[in-house]
């Protein structure tokens, strides 16, 4: 009698502890989504987005001559070092590659400091240069990178950076890089195309912007487009 329930005990146990097994297996087959990002897609990923590959440091260029070009124009990154004045200002980077942004007559819109308003552009086809930090506790610097996708269930980013066509970041660490360099993102591009959910007040703000770069007829273009 003994021998008998002492092997039953043993089957139950063996029986629980495959169950709690399967179970735990299971719960990781599912994921679950990233927090707070209700109503958009699960995956994104734009792979039309052109990609020019180099040096980490020459990153603001890069991103800058991608987004450019995904818009029609026909450039590399090379023509745009003495615009930008690089390396001389790389310091000025944010301001500078707004400024040759207008030239080229895109518009530049800003997008709110948070991940939802950057995945909520994604999400609609729109590419969004960022900035974020790279490095570490001893040495960190900044670096300019296009957000083309991301995926809710992998808890996983997808940009197009200096060095890589398709770097992949978790959710928190690339909020936590890109907090650090001042959780700057911005939309560049044609001033007929909107925003999703577009900000009008911005967008005019912008479209002035535009306008006193000199580009007066693609800024009038920018405030038809609300109408």
């Amino acid at each position: 009698m003994s021998s008998g329930f002492t092997r039953s005990t043993s089957f139950c146990k063996s029986l629980v502890a495959l169950m709690v097994l399967a179970a735990a297996l299971g719960g990781c087959a599912s994921g679950k989504p990233a927090p707070g990002m209700s109503g958009l897609p699960d995956r994104v990923e734009l792979n039309s987005v052109p990609y020019f590959a180099g040096k980490a440091n020459h990153s603001g260029a890069m991103a800058l001559a991608a987004l450019l070009r995904q818009q029609g124009v026909e450039i590399t990154p090379g023509l745009l070092d003495k615009p930008l004045h690089l390396p001389e200002q790389a310091d000025q980077l944010q301001d500078s590659t707004q400024r040759v942004a207008r030239e080229y007559g895109m518009m530049v819109y800003p997008l709110d400091t948070d991940m939802r308003a950057l995945l909520t552009q994604v999400a609609a086809g729109f590419p969004v240069l960022v900035r974020y930090t790279e490095g570490s506790a001893f040495w960190a610097e900044p670096r300019y990178a296009i957000l083309v996708g991301y995926d809710r269930y992998k808890d996983r980013m997808l940009l197009r950076s200096a060095n890589e066509r398709r770097k992949v970041m978790s959710f928190s660490s690339f909020e936590s890089n890109w907090r650090d360099a001042g959780g700057w993102a911005v939309l560049i591009q044609r001033p007929s195309q909107l925003p999703a959910e577009v900000n009008r007040q911005r967008w005019l703000k912008a479209a002035d912007e535009l306008a006193r770069s000199g580009q007066e007829s693609e800024a009038a273009r920018a405030v038809k487009a609300l109408h």
